[in-house]
């Protein structure tokens, strides 16, 4: 016994319309962000492969101790704010991720919900068709087999009418001649 008929409920449809609808909206929103991170993340490689080709130049081209130590950390503090700069996109990136999925969260939230009432009210609907059907059809049986003398449609057997002929017919034989007697002295 299937909860849903063969085909499609319209409130089914339309319920798997708008999860699927909410779902690619936040996936394109997730990948979109994701995305994001991984051209920051790119950028961040590409500078700091950047800022270690520079110190690897001054590095190999002084030509005191002092010079190296110099240079070394006069790369250093650039680099320290390029992490702070990337830190800080990360952080705008996941705020901006966080309104993003609310946002598309808000927009579907109303029609996912009503989507989700009116099928689970088709489904309690559908089920309680089913099962007063079903109650009906076992009313039904156990009524033809607590009388087994009621056929329903043909109409073949009727209940026993009452009168003259239906008492001889129903007394034993001998009890019938009894009744006859009774009958003929009576009148």
């Amino acid at each position: 016994m299937y909860l849903f008929p063969q085909t499609i409920a319209p409130a089914l449809r339309t319920h798997i319309d708008a999860q699927t609808a909410f779902l690619n909206d936040m996936s394109k929103s997730l990948f979109s962000s994701f995305q994001q991170m991984c051209d920051l993340n790119i950028q961040l490689v590409q500078t700091m492969l950047e800022e270690t080709t520079l110190a690897s130049k001054q590095v190999l081209s002084t030509d005191r101790q002092s010079e190296l130590l110099s240079a070394a950390t006069a790369r250093t503090q650039p680099t320290t704010e390029k992490l702070r700069a990337y830190q800080q996109h990360i952080a705008r990136l996941a705020a901006d991720s966080q309104v993003e999925l609310a946002r598309v969260t808000e927009q579907h939230v109303q029609n996912t919900t009503r989507t989700a009432r009116a099928l689970a009210d088709e489904v309690a609907r559908d089920a309680t068709e089913q099962t007063e059907r079903g109650l009906r059809a076992q009313q039904e049986t156990v009524r033809q087999f607590s009388d087994p003398f009621i056929r329903s449609g043909n109409g073949a057997a009727q209940p026993h009418a009452s009168g003259s002929t239906g008492q001889s017919q129903q007394m034993p034989p001998s009890q019938q001649q009894g009744s006859k007697d009774q009958r003929a002295t009576t009148h």
